[in-house]
C-alpha cells in the first residue's frame, strides 16, 4: 500500500487532510506532528523520513507566526527553508512525489492585478522571505516538486482569522478591521481536496501553482461576510493598515491568479462565500 506522509498534521491543512483521508483508503496515511517529523531539527529529519519511507509527501508544516518571525528569524528559516531543502532532496533521491505549500507573502503587494505564478517575488517580511527561500531550495534540488502558493487560510481547526472574528463579533459592540489589504481567503478543506485531486491525476506536472478561493476582497469585507452568514450584531468599521501597525509588514495586494491550476489539473475553485458558509456550519 502506498504511503502518504503529511507534515504539520495538527495544523489547519493537515487536520483537513485527515478528514479527507477516509475517502482515499487505498493509501496508508502517516500524519506526522513535530515529534515524528522535526522540521526544526535538521540533524534527525532525514532519518525520520527514511523510517517512514513514504511515496508521497504533502509538506504542510511551516513556521507561520508572521509577526514573531521578525524576532525568530533563525528558527523561521530552519523550518520554512532549510528543512524544505532536506525534504526535497530526500524526495528527489527516493523518487517521492512532493507537494509543498507556500504563501502569497512571497509578494510585496505592489501589484494591481491578480498575481500569476511568474509574477516577481519580493517578500517584505521575514516569514515571506523564508518561504520564498524554501521555494527556491525546493526547486533547485528537486525540479519535480509541486509548490502550491495559497493565502488567508482558515478552517474549523486550529486558531485562525475566522474563529477570532466570530468570537469578537459576539463579544463586542464594535470592531475595526483593515480595509486596504486585498486578496482572497482559502478554506483549508478546499485546498486539501485540490491537493488530493493533483495526487490522483493521471499525470504529475511539476512547478508552482496558485490556489485560493474565488473572489477579491479586503479583510474588512471578509469580516462583513462572516457577520452576514453568522447573523452577528456588531458594528464593523474599516480602517487603514496604518491604524493597526504590526511587527511584520503585510502585502497590500496579494490576490492570486488560479488560471494555471484550473487549466492543468482541472481543479474547480469554489467562491469564498460559498466555502465560508460551509465552514461556519461546523460552529468553528
Amino acid at each position: 500500500m502506498k504511503k502518504i506522509l503529511v507534515t504539520g498534521a495538527t495544523g489547519q491543512l493537515g487536520s483537513e487532510l485527515k478528514v479527507l483521508s477516509k475517502n482515499y483508503w487505498q493509501y496508508e496515511w502517516v500524519f506526522a506532528d513535530r515529534n515524528q517529523v522535526s522540521l526544526d531539527n535538521l540533524s534527525v529529519l532525514e532519518n525520520q523520513l527514511e523510517e517512514i519511507h513514504p511515496v508521497i509527501i504533502l509538506n504542510c508544516g511551516a513556521y507561520t507566526a508572521v509577526d514573531k518571525a521578525e524576532t525568530e528569524q533563525e528558527l523561521a528559516d530552519i523550518v520554512n527553508h532549510q528543512s524544505v531543502k532536506v525534504i526535497a532532496q530526500y524526495a528527489n533521491e527516493n523518487k517521492v512525489k512532493l507537494i509543498h505549500i507556500s504563501t502569497d507573502y512571497v509578494f510585496d503587494g505592489s501589484s494591481a492585478i491578480a498575481l500569476t505564478e511568474e509574477a516577481l517575488t519580493q517578500p517584505i517580511n521575514v516569514y515571506g522571505a523564508t518561504k520564498r527561500a524554501g521555494e527556491l531550495a525546493c526547486l533547485e534540488v528537486n525540479p519535480n516538486t509541486i509548490i502550491i502558493r495559497t493565502s488567508w487560510v482558515y478552517s474549523r481547526f486550529g486558531n485562525n482569522f475566522v474563529k477570532t472574528m466570530q468570537r469578537l463579533l459576539q463579544e463586542r459592540d464594535t470592531i475595526s478591521v483593515v480595509n486596504d489589504q486585498v486578496g482572497s481567503p482559502t478554506y483549508a478543506a478546499d485546498l486539501a481536496q485540490a491537493m488530493m485531486d493533483i495526487v490522483s491525476a493521471k499525470e504529475w506536472i511539476s512547478g508552482i501553482y496558485n490556489y485560493s478561493n474565488e473572489g477579491e476582497i479586503s479583510w474588512y469585507e471578509f469580516v462583513l461576510a462572516i457577520q452576514e452568514i453568522g447573523g452577528y450584531e456588531c458594528d464593523v468599521k474599516g480602517i487603514p493598515s496604518s491604524s493597526y501597525p504590526t511587527p511584520a509588514k503585510r502585502p497590500a495586494f496579494s490576490l492570486l491568479d488560479k488560471s494555471k491550476i484550473k487549466t492543468v489539473y482541472e481543479i474547480v475553485v469554489p467562491d469564498y462565500k460559498e466555502s465560508l458558509a460551509v465552514c461556519l456550519k461546523f460552529k468553528v
